[in-house]
């Protein structure tokens, strides 16, 4: 009688669990990785003791998914630990692949391949930099000996450069910048030395011969080291000291017997030391901030077209408007032909400085340094061969003195990285 009560307990077990599943289909479970099946409401455990119904005991066979009141779901979890692993698995892959050396295979480029037409770009930019700027010096004297007016011509010099980057950009032959005030505001103290730069190089020009000006101008290095003393905090070497003994006295040596000496065309050769220097710092620390994203055009037509701004006004205050045809036939100066020059000059103004600032965004300052070195041995030699100027041997050996201690200077500055490397 017993196991016939049992089996009839199964049986009705057995009938209660499938009503209850036809009757309260499973609730969608939730997303986890594990859930537990919850207790059916008509399968309460009867009070003679049964137990609960599990497949193989008489109750139907549960689904492979949910046998043991467990079911394995996918998990948010799992997979993002899977990507992040597979990311990981890649990124390393890809480290090593860099890491590992290149194959010595017959397609690969022999080092050093790329080098060779980049030095051929920087000595044709060299080229056409000295060319440029051996035509703007004859073509500016002949200028300023015409009407001595170094303010209206820089404003002019600047005007020409505005007129050919306006062009550029007009043209797309460059992107022109998109730059906010801020940052126009961070270029004011760049175009104004840059123009005083300019107007004390004239002044000079237009007082002393251009041989002397570029005589005065090989103090350069005198004042980067002096400014790197004062802002930077950089002390230099005995050696760099002693560089700067040859070129002050050359200097000095050709004042003393310089026919064509001028006080105001000497200290302003002088001023327009300090002001180049400062603009060739300040342009390099530009060229170099990411934030600006200026390539070496753009930084230099915006310094040039912010100096045009800035030299109009200085130039109506100091000299007025005299360069006026009324003017310059009053003085007996052929209008056509100074203006021929004056246009040839001012082009040449602008190309030689853009492409000096080309040259300082691929050129290390030093090497800058050194090609603005011999820049002004050509230049020096050009002009006294072109107008004459008399050089007694004194003045031409001063001149050689001077010019010497500045490669010297821009050797050492250039050996210094090489000793603190090693």
């Amino acid at each position: 009688m017993q196991s016939m009560a049992a089996a009839c307990s199964s049986s009705s077990s057995s009938r209660a669990w499938a009503a209850a599943r036809r009757s309260y289909p499973p609730p969608a479970l939730p997303s986890s990785r594990h859930v537990a099946l919850p207790p059916s409401p008509s399968s309460a455990p009867p009070s003679h003791g049964c137990r609960w119904p599990v497949a193989g005991a008489g109750a139907p066979a549960l689904p492979h998914s949910i046998r043991g009141g467990l079911r394995p779901l996918p998990s948010a979890l799992l997979a993002a630990g899977g990507a992040r692993a597979g990311a990981a698995t890649r990124t390393r892959t890809a480290a090593a692949a860099a890491a590992s050396p290149p194959a010595a295979d017959g397609g690969g480029k022999p080092e050093g391949a790329d080098g060779i037409p980049q030095t051929l770009q920087v000595g044709a930019m060299i080229l056409v930099w000295y060319l440029l700027n051996i035509y703007f010096n004859i073509y500016n004297k002949l200028v300023l000996k015409a009407v001595p007016f170094p303010y209206t011509i820089t404003t002019f010099q600047f005007a020409s450069g505005s007129f050919f980057i306006t062009l550029m950009w007009l043209l797309n032959l460059h992107p022109r910048p998109r730059l906010s005030l801020k940052q126009y505001a961070k270029f004011l103290p760049l175009a104004l030395i840059h123009m005083l730069g300019n107007v004390f190089t004239n002044v000079s020009l237009g007082k002393v011969a251009v041989s002397f000006t570029h005589t005065i101008k090989a103090m350069e290095p005198f004042f980067s080291v002096l400014l790197s003393v004062l802002f930077l905090g950089e002390t230099p070497s005995v050696l760099v000291l002693g560089s700067l003994v040859p070129i002050a006295g050359g200097v000095v040596l050709a004042s003393m017997t310089e026919v064509s000496f001028n006080w105001i065309g000497f200290w302003s050769a002088m001023a327009s030391n300090l002001t180049n220097q400062s603009r060739n710092v300040l342009s390099k620390k530009l060229l170099t901030d990411k934030e600006d994203n200026l390539d070496d055009i753009n930084l230099f037509s915006i310094m040039t077209v912010m100096s045009f701004l800035l030299s109009a006004p200085l130039m109506l205050s100091v000299e007025g408007i005299k360069f006026s045809p009324s003017y310059l036939q009053s003085a007996g100066v052929n209008v056509k032909e100074l203006c021929v020059k004056a246009a040839l000059a001012g082009t040449c103004f602008h190309f030689y400085q853009q492409v000096s600032y080309s040259l300082l965004a691929r050129v290390s300052p030093v090497t800058h340094s050194v090609t603005n070195s011999l820049k002004r041995v050509v230049v020096i030699v050009s002009s006294v061969l072109f107008f004459g100027t008399p050089l007694s041997p004194i003045n031409a050996l001063g001149t050689g003195i001077a010019l010497a201690g500045v490669f010297l200077y821009s050797q050492l500055k250039k050996a210094k990285p090489k000793s603190k490397a090693a």
